[in-house]
């Protein structure tokens, strides 16, 4: 069991239509036919999403996304319109929606890795593969990958786990040409980023994107580059053979499978809520993650 501990109700504005509550975006068409995204504060830790929310994440992630599509908009459009907020839309909105485009959704987690961790590391550790894919021997928790390597996912629903696949899944689901297009794109992209991340002193150790089509054109959707979509690194702080300090939700993480918790993972129980400490700590690496790759303070 898992999905939502509480599920939000959805915000009823005037000229917004609720379509889909994410775990973390709610999704709304106005009546231009426009999508209407807005990023709450919900975390959501081993395919729940939490009764406790970390305040100012939405936020974060709305504004990280537009800082990384203006750093690729040379490499790949994106879906973002407007960031007005919308007539009759709640204050609290401010700084978290987006107006974007209305795509045609290409059904696959574009995931690049530059770096052996997470789901990629248990596959290597039993068959010297990711996702089909071989790799040289001797890689530990954390080490480079000789090259970044393209590592698609099935996008799951609220509850559920996406489902690594290969390359040649891809190309059946989606056709030769478009899986070839989302390859190519996808290491672009992620090349870029490394290096602009790179040089602020942050690892992106692996990220996942999403596409859709405007037309027969490819543009980038959704988030893109931040603590929730990626693996952030210090790489200061970098070391192979073990797992590697993030910026990200790994102190909820850690906190839920700790004793203290009280939570067994493995039950159908629903997780406790967070506590000040976890919460506190999860906000800031968020937002110094946010504030080492723009360059700016968060206000």
């Amino acid at each position: 069991m898992s999905g939502f501990v509480e599920k939000p109700e959805p915000r009823e504005v005037p000229g917004l239509v609720h379509l889909h509550t994410g775990k973390v975006r709610d999704l709304y068409r106005n009546e231009a036919g426009d999508l209407v995204m807005v990023a709450s504060d919900r975390m959501s830790a081993y395919d729940w999403v939490l009764p406790t929310e970390i305040p100012d994440k939405g936020r974060v992630l709305t504004q990280l996304s537009l800082w990384w599509f203006d750093q690729l908009a040379d490499l790949v459009p994106h879906h973002v319109l407007s960031t007005e907020l919308p007539a009759g839309a709640p204050a609290d909105w401010a700084g978290r929606t987006l107006v974007c485009k209305s795509l045609r959704m290409v059904p696959v987690e574009c995931v690049a890795r530059g770096y052996l961790t997470g789901s990629g590391l248990v596959e290597y550790g039993e068959t010297r593969t990711v996702c089909g894919l071989a790799l040289p021997e001797g890689l530990v928790d954390g080490s480079e990958l000789p090259a970044p390597i393209f590592t698609p996912a099935t996008k799951a629903e609220v509850g559920e786990h996406d489902e690594n696949v290969s390359y040649e899944e891809v190309a059946r689901r989606v056709g030769a040409e478009t899986a070839a297009q989302l390859r190519q794109v996808t290491l672009a992209v992620y090349s870029r980023a490394r290096d602009i991340a790179r040089d602020r002193g942050i690892i992106l150790a692996d990220t996942k994107f999403e596409f859709g089509y405007e037309g027969d054109r490819l543009v980038l959707a959704d988030e893109v580059l931040t603590p929730d979509s990626s693996r952030f690194w210090p790489a200061d702080r970098w070391q192979p053979g073990r797992p590697q300090p993030s910026y990200d939700k790994q102190f909820v993480r850690d906190w839920l499978t700790s004793a203290e918790s009280g939570w067994d993972r493995k039950s159908e129980q629903p997780p406790p809520e967070l506590p000040p400490q976890v919460v506190e700590a999860t906000r800031a690496k968020y937002l110094e993650a946010y504030e080492r790759l723009t360059g700016t303070g968060w206000a």
